[in-house]
C-alpha cells in the first residue's frame, strides 16, 4: 500500500513538472539573472563568477599594455 502512494505521489510531481514544460515557463534564474554569461551580469552587488571574470579581463588588459 505504501509503495502505491509513494508511486502516486511521485507521479503527480512528474505530472505538475510537465505541465510547466509544456506551457514554457520560464528557466530558474541564477542570482546574476541567469544569463549566459557572466558578462551579462545585472547585479547591484557582483557574484563570484562576476568577480571571476572581471579579474581575468583586468590581467589580460594589463599584460597586453
Amino acid at each position: 500500500m505504501m509503495f502505491l502512494i509513494t508511486f502516486g505521489v511521485m507521479l503527480a510531481v512528474i505530472a505538475i513538472m510537465a505541465v510547466g514544460v509544456i506551457f514554457g515557463r520560464n528557466a530558474i534564474k541564477g542570482s546574476c539573472g541567469g544569463g549566459k554569461s557572466a558578462a551579462e551580469c545585472v547585479c547591484t552587488e557582483k557574484c563570484e563568477k562576476r568577480k571571476k571574470l572581471d579579474a581575468e579581463q583586468a590581467m589580460q588588459a594589463s599584460s597586453q599594455a
